[in-house]
């Protein structure tokens, strides 16, 4: 029998819960862990330290059991910004039983702005099924009674595959800016555990059976880091910001292997509504790196690159495809 205020936990292989009964208010949180590729993101954003990763477990270079994440239920506040976060959606949170996230209720944490726009006016519809097939989280379908494509946006991750294959009639804006370099040369021969963990498939195996990277549909998870067996070292170091006029001194994580790594991911700079709070400028520090100068890839060049239409599922058959009409 649950007591009041001590969280109750429950987890199976498809999906991890904690529910908190208060006076007036039931947390009911819920980990799909279907959907979790047990990526940096969560456990990094967390105030508490409450959310860890639960390690893969390789055979042969291939996952044989799937990385994922745990909660420390007795540390997890109920405060959402591992909901707002999650770049896979596999995190809900609801409060007597209806979706609500207390930090943005409080304006501690700002909501992420990520869109999938279609321009049906620009669409072939010859290439429906290709965009269906090539959707990474299946969430794009055809209604034919309004001959139109349908797109589920409460479940869409925003990896812009859809946006290559219908030659730009999707328009997709990520809400992470920021880069993925993959060194083949620097693998652990026969491991390809980053291509079986990417929910994207921003890295994959081609037609020969090789590791390639499509950057472009990268979403900046970093769950291809977390699976890596060359792992990152990080090293703390101290910095001073003002903060509504106060000095305020904070530790960094610095990447110190960089030149060993196989896989890199860094995020640069996210897009978000105003919000001022240190519980932002807290995980922002742990998020992203200090790139802000960067440029994020091209969407015009990226509609053109041929090594991003071969990293599509069915891209033989599209031979008839055409340019990418101007706007």
């Amino acid at each position: 029998m649950s007591q009041r205020g001590i969280p109750q936990k429950t987890r199976d292989e498809h999906k991890m819960t904690i529910h908190r009964g208060m006076v007036t208010r039931n947390y009911l949180m819920t980990w799909d862990l279907d959907k979790c590729v047990g990526c940096q993101i969560g456990p990094l954003v967390c105030p508490k330290e409450a959310l860890t990763h639960v390690p893969v477990q390789l055979e042969n270079g291939r996952i044989a059991v799937k990385a994922s994440v745990d909660v420390d239920e007795k540390k997890c506040v109920n405060c959402g910004m591992c909901v707002v976060s999650c770049p896979t959606h596999a995190i809900s949170l609801t409060i007597n039983g209806k979706p609500e996230i207390p930090v943005h209720e409080y304006e501690a944490y700002p909501e992420y702005i990520a869109k999938t726009i279609f321009h049906r006016e620009q669409f072939d519809f010859a290439l429906k099924d290709f965009v269906i097939d090539n959707c990474s989280v299946d969430v794009i379908s055809y209604d034919e009674k309004r001959d139109t494509m349908r797109v589920d946006f409460a479940n869409c991750i925003h990896c812009r595959q859809c946006e290559v294959a219908s030659n730009g009639a999707f328009e997709v804006r990520q809400p992470w800016q920021g880069s993925v370099v993959l060194h083949r040369e620097r693998c652990v021969e026969g491991c390809f555990a980053c291509a079986d963990i990417c929910p994207t498939r921003a890295l994959h195996l081609n037609d020969e059976g090789e590791l390639v990277l499509a950057d472009y549909y990268c979403i900046k998870c970093g769950a291809c880091m977390q699976v890596c067996p060359i792992k990152p070292v990080y090293e703390s170091q101290e910095f001073v910001f003002d903060y509504q006029g106060m000095e305020v001194k904070r530790s960094h994580d610095v990447l110190m292997n960089a030149d060993d790594l196989a896989i890199k991911v860094e995020r640069w700079r996210v897009n978000h509504t105003p919000v001022s709070s240190a519980a932002w400028i807290e995980a922002l520090r742990k998020l992203a790196d200090d790139k802000a100068q960067m440029v994020e890839i091209d969407r015009k060049r990226a509609l053109r690159r041929a090594d991003l239409m071969r990293a599509l599922r069915g891209h033989t058959l599209t031979d008839k495809l055409a340019p990418p009409k101007k706007r």
